[in-house]
């Protein structure tokens, strides 16, 4: 199984963040589950990569190359993947991955998180995506999400797009526990 995990960069953040991130990572090792991610080397990115490599595990980094050119790039990283541009870079995390997991993080990681719901909801991709509701991160997200649903920007079905849970240790039951999503969702994708 290979999993995309969507997280931060800074370092500044509160430790239970890292903590989180930490056992998801040895959860993912113990499950032999390959991780692509962001290649940073700081942040939540970094604590993720020295815990797969330091148990063990696979983790590939995929980044642009004007980021590599400010040493952004993760030093222990072995398979890495330099894109052109931001938007190929977010192609490839997509590619070829069973199922997507967002961790905390600020405008970058609410991007792909919500870029990743759209093409889901427009069935252009269809694995499971999991929100890591550390501290309740999310909840205002959540919130939103619901909203656009209660107030008929979308439909109640896409609710099935995405799961909130609250700890690292349910992240892999519930992606195996996912509602299966196909293509033709691009037919509720609108409200009538």
């Amino acid at each position: 199984m290979k999993i995309c995990v969507y997280c931060a960069s800074s370092a500044k953040v509160d430790k239970s963040y890292f903590a989180a991130t930490e056992k998801l990572a040895k959860e993912f090792v113990k499950a032999n589950i390959d991780v692509v991610y962001g290649g940073g080397g700081i942040g939540l990115m970094g604590h993720l990569a020295d815990t797969i490599i330091d148990h063990g595990g696979q983790i590939k980094g995929i980044m642009p190359k004007f980021m590599n050119e400010v040493e952004w790039a993760h030093k222990r990283v072995t398979d890495f993947e330099f894109t052109d541009t931001m938007h190929e870079r977010k192609a490839k995390f997509l590619d070829d991955i069973d199922g997507l997991v967002t961790l905390a993080g600020g405008s970058g990681t609410l991007e792909e998180l919500l870029e990743a719901i759209t093409l889901k909801r427009l069935g252009q991709f269809t694995k499971p995506i999991i929100i890591l509701n550390t501290n309740g991160f999310y909840d205002p997200l959540r919130q939103m999400l619901e909203k656009c649903i209660s107030e008929n920007f979308m439909d109640e079905r896409h609710l099935q797009m995405w799961d909130f849970v609250e700890e690292p240790e349910q992240v892999i039951d519930s992606i195996i526990n996912a509602p299966s999503w196909d293509k033709d969702s691009i037919k509720f994708a609108t409200k009538q």
